[in-house]
């Protein structure tokens, strides 16, 4: 069991509940998520452990989410900007078909390569093309080849919060109409209803505008449907319509 730190908050790697109770979150991981994580995954997990930017990684009940949501909707052809050591890459290739493909995009490739090996063990990197750099470059030159529109079934964004809507405006021509994107972190750190003198961390207070911006954005895009949950640090889905 994870121990329980100063004042009683959760110190699970990649912990981002925005539940008010710890003890709940605990139960929910206990009795749901480890029992059935898959052991690549909580192996790369327990590697993320020891990064010191370990929060960045996505959580174990968002991995187990994002798992069942691909299997729900038969994708096979995704892309997920923003990697760190791939444990939410890792819980997409497990729920793709021997033939399915995720284009993985990452300013670090060191980051990657950290959880690289476990992939590999577990048979899964054939379903991987990673790019290191900037996504939008990559983004742009796919759009103006044109054979790429409506070609994704499933994009997930867990990256640079200021450039949330840029990313948007370019992926809305790349998931096909029913596929989904999935926005992470979209309540930040449950920012987005702090006051504005709030005492937030510099780089929460940093983003969190952008945030805003785009959780604003989502709910009046007309060619979208849109459902924003409170997993992890609040993931919006978004199902393309038009």
């Amino acid at each position: 069991m994870a121990s329980n730190g100063e004042n009683g908050r959760h110190q699970e790697v990649g912990h981002k509940s925005l539940l008010q109770s710890d003890a709940l979150y605990q139960y929910i991981l206990e009795t749901s998520v480890y029992p059935r994580e898959p052991e690549a995954m909580k192996e790369l997990r327990e590697i993320t452990a020891k990064h010191p930017w370990n929060l960045m990684t996505t959580s174990a009940d968002e991995g187990q989410f994002l798992n069942m949501l691909l299997k729900l909707i038969n994708a096979k052809n995704t892309m997920e900007i923003g990697v760190f050591t791939g444990y939410s890459l890792l819980a997409t290739a497990m729920a793709l078909p021997d033939d399915g493909k995720i284009l993985a995009m990452d300013i670090n490739r060191e980051n990657y390569e950290i959880g690289l090996p476990v992939i590999e063990k577990a048979g899964l990197a054939h379903k991987i093309e990673f790019k290191e750099g900037p996504a939008l470059p990559v983004l742009d030159q796919m759009i103006e080849d044109g054979k790429y529109h409506g070609s994704y079934d499933f994009i997930f964004v867990d990256a640079d919060k200021d450039n949330y809507l840029n990313y948007h405006k370019r992926l809305i021509d790349l998931v096909k109409v029913g596929g989904l994107i999935g926005y992470d972190n979209t309540l930040w750190n449950g920012s987005v209803v702090a006051p504005p003198d709030a005492p937030l961390r510099k780089y929460v207070r940093y983003y969190r505008d952008f945030v805003l911006e785009l959780n604003k954005a989502l709910a009046a895009d007309p060619r979208i449907e849109i459902c924003q949950l409170p997993v992890g640090d609040g993931i919006t889905l978004c199902r393309r319509i038009g």
